[in-house]
């Protein structure tokens, strides 16, 4: 038997409680308490086992370090056209826009991750403009790309790592947040800025992970 069709709007609503993130206190998000109860929910309410945790109900270490980071230095984004690729809850995105980016586009695979992007933007007060879609391997002129906690897996990893490579080497400024993820190609990067971010034991096994803002080398 089907599931019954899901609203993803309500099940957001439903299911997370607005408040900040760690490093941006100055920005408000819907966010789950708890790892484990938020993703049997979905799998519930989908009908599916086996599912991948709810990335959008959680700002992981590398995003919230990107959003800081672009908070701290708004001349890196104002007036420029950004792209939040990955964006999960886009808390990257939404510190960009808030720092005077131009337009923040946001992508990702998962329809709750859009609509959790575009209503935590409403939450802040700015515009993003969020797809479903896989951009990897696609330039639409973007200057400045984020991409927070992206390195999970091997074949995926190396395939964004080759994009954002030629987005840097066509001038664009990409920044990538991440906590030492094990398929980051750290050898090609050079670190920016760290911080200590609190983060959420169930999903990293520890109370806080050093997160660190890289560009590309060259």
């Amino acid at each position: 038997m089907r599931a019954p069709a899901l609203d993803p709007a309500r099940f957001i609503a439903d299911n997370t409680r607005v408040q900040s993130a760690p490093l941006t206190p100055e920005l408000s998000f819907h966010l789950a308490d708890e790892t484990i109860a938020i993703w049997e929910k979905t799998e519930e309410a989908l009908g599916r086992m086996g599912l991948p945790p709810p990335f959008w109900a959680f700002a992981w270490a590398g995003g919230q370090a990107l959003a800081r980071y672009c908070l701290d230095n708004p001349a890196l984004v104002s007036g420029k056209r950004v792209l939040d690729f990955a964006c999960g809850c886009a808390v990257a995105g939404i510190g960009a826009a808030r720092a005077g980016a131009a337009r923040v586009d946001a992508s990702e695979i998962d329809a709750f991750a859009v609509e959790a992007a575009h209503a935590n933007a409403r939450l802040n007060d700015v515009a993003l403009h969020a797809r479903e879609v896989d951009l990897v391997g696609v330039d639409e002129g973007w200057d400045v790309v984020l991409a927070g906690d992206v390195f999970y897996e091997g074949p995926g990893a190396a395939r964004i790592a080759a994009w954002l490579s030629d987005l840097h080497a066509r001038g664009a400024l990409v920044l990538i947040g991440d906590p030492g993820r094990t398929f980051m190609p750290k050898d090609r990067l050079e670190a920016l800025a760290r911080y200590d971010t609190p983060v959420t034991r169930d999903l990293e096994d520890r109370d806080v992970r050093l997160a660190r803002v890289w560009r590309f080398k060259g």
